[in-house]
């Protein structure tokens, strides 16, 4: 079957808490999906662990669910995507494809003194320059060095050859494909990849005490690395095309190929991004400078990124551990119970704060607790602290760029909360537009993965696709929209220092 009997592109979305597989035909619109979540592991506070091939067989499953729903013969697929929850990291033996330990997510904190070691004069962004990004437990370099140093054998394993660390798209690429390949994006979250030669820097390798044969090979995002080799999923050959961390694919999806387009994303945290186009930008407002995507030997572009850690994961936490609500769709329900936050914030910092303060000092605190306060204020507080979060980088994203955001696009999970975006809209003072199809972040997987074969023939047909669902506008006063901020910044200051 050639290229134009060929009616969809398939599309691997692995994120924090599940995985499922989507197709989409030419016009970006969803056909079919299958959706798996996977456990968390918590060994100990501060700790998040995940199982590799739990990971891996959920990505199996998903897929062959995805296409008996829709009834579609995995020869219709043109090419498959891949997008990923970045900076989780794993290391198995290429030999037998067996993980030496857990995976250790994005969120996990193990590694926090570990980089204040590493920290030149105590400057924890001395290798800025060079990797875009501040020493933090965040990235896949400190993660792997913490493996190297306290896995058993694992040393021995990388004397023997017998070491591969990636992080999740490599780890399932190379299931899929038997290719040892990652791309610009997911490369550049390691701080182990130099962003202007986008090529593993020596000098960070003997940082992280981290040897090149252990590492996968850096392509772009949107070329073919491989076919499918997996008997029993696919049966037949299909060009794996594409691949982008997370963030970076719900640009890529969200169509933000302009410079000065930006999206932020709500799902377990909240992502900002702003294409900064092939100029690289050097944050001095603690945002991170990463590569946006890069489309076969077109130059790289740039993107700046401001990362909350904690968004919807915290409704789930009010939802598991407090039991507030039963589901977390209740959320909003519960918050439209009161008029307001009643004095109170929320500052999720569970694993200390991310973009802009980047203090790994801070832990979680609700303030401003009165005997008027009950659980919908609560509720309300805890919509509010992502709005609030992604107000501060907002804030940081102009002050670097020097670009005034007009409007907002936004995806993930969260944005079918109404109640929240309005709210978002009204503490930024800008529009902010929900797109018809909100699954942008498995959508450019998708798009990147049918742009290498052909199947999209322009960034131009990708945008056209892109259409408006919804879009708030502020109403909020903006005498009470500085006060409600001033509010919120004192308590993000509360806290600073809880540890050490």
């Amino acid at each position: 079957m050639d290229l134009s009997e060929r009616k969809y592109v398939g599309a691997i979305d692995q994120g924090t808490t599940s995985t499922r597989f989507v197709v989409f035909d030419r016009l970006g619109r969803i056909i079919t999906m299958h959706q798996l979540e996977h456990k968390q592991f918590y060994p100990a506070p501060g700790l998040v662990e995940h199982d590799p091939l739990e990971i891996r067989d959920r990505t199996f499953e998903a897929i062959t669910g995805a296409l008996k729903k829709g009834g579609i013969d995995p020869g219709e697929l043109a090419a498959i995507g891949i997008t990923n929850q970045r900076e989780t990291t794993v290391a198995w033996n290429p030999k037998t494809g067996q993980p030496y330990c857990n995976a250790i997510v994005w969120q996990d904190t193990r590694t926090g003194e570990l980089c204040r070691e590493l920290a030149v004069n105590g400057d924890m962004d001395c290798y800025r320059s060079k990797v875009g990004l501040p020493l933090a437990s965040y990235f896949s370099g400190p993660k792997m060095k913490w493996m190297l140093d306290n896995v058993t054998g694992l040393k021995d394993a990388a004397r023997r050859g017998e070491l591969y660390f990636g992080n999740i798209d490599s780890w399932l690429i190379w299931w899929l494909t038997g290719e040892f390949v990652t791309d610009v994006t997911n490369a550049s979250r390691t701080m182990l990849m130099n962003l202007k030669t986008l090529n593993w820097d020596s000098d960070m390798l003997e940082v992280f005490g981290v040897e090149p044969a252990m590492l996968p090979r850096i392509c772009s995002s949107s070329e073919v690395y491989g076919t499918t080799s997996v008997e029993g999923v696919f049966g037949r050959d299909i060009p794996v095309s594409g691949d982008l961390g997370d963030q970076q694919a719900a640009l890529f999806g969200q169509a933000c190929f302009g410079v000065g387009q930006a999206k932020n994303t709500y799902g377990t945290g909240c992502f900002m991004l702003k294409n900064t186009g092939e100029h690289l930008v050097e944050s001095k407002s603690g945002l991170l400078t990463t590569v946006g995507y890069k489309i076969g030997d077109e130059p790289a572009v740039y993107a700046l990124e401001g990362s909350v850690a904690i968004g919807g994961s915290l409704v789930q936490w009010v939802r598991d551990n407090l039991g507030l609500i039963k589901e977390s769709r209740e959320i909003e329900d519960l918050a439209r119970t009161v008029a307001d936050n009643g004095g109170i914030y929320f500052v999720p910092a569970f694993s200390g704060l991310f973009a802009p303060h980047w203090r790994s000092d801070a832990r979680g605190l609700l303030i401003g607790l009165t005997h008027f306060i009950n659980k919908g204020h609560i509720a309300r507080a805890v919509l509010e602290a992502t709005a609030f979060q992604t107000k501060e980088i907002f804030e940081a994203m102009e002050k670097d760029s020097g670009i005034k955001l007009s409007s907002l696009k936004v995806d993930g999970g969260m944005v079918r909360n109404e109640l929240l975006m309005q709210f978002q809209a009204d503490v930024l003072g800008v529009d902010v537009i929900r797109p018809a199809v909100t699954e942008t972040t498995v959508l450019g997987a998708a798009y990147a993965a049918g742009f290498a074969v052909g199947f999209w023939s322009s960034l131009d047909e990708m945008t056209a696709n892109w259409s408006v669902d919804k879009e708030w506008h502020p109403a909020m006063p903006e005498g009470y929209r500085n006060e409600i901020y001033t509010g919120w910044k004192k308590a993000v200051q509360r806290t600073y220092g809880w540890l050490g």
